[in-house]
């Protein structure tokens, strides 16, 4: 799996999560002004691996 950074038709900086046969398996969900605030995201989605899950 690799995350992949890149700038919108809007201009703004986005990511992905790109699983090894090459489907995206999660994305921002919105666009960053900054790409150091994008990559900060990123970050965070990685720190959460201890996060539970709930059913809804």
């Amino acid at each position: 799996m690799a995350y992949y950074v890149y700038k919108d038709t809007g201009g703004y900086w986005r990511w992905r999560l790109v699983a090894n046969n090459n489907k995206i398996i999660a994305n921002s969900g919105e666009g960053y002004w900054n790409k150091s605030d994008c990559i900060h995201a990123i970050d965070l989605v990685k720190g959460s691996y201890s996060a539970p899950v709930y059913e809804a």
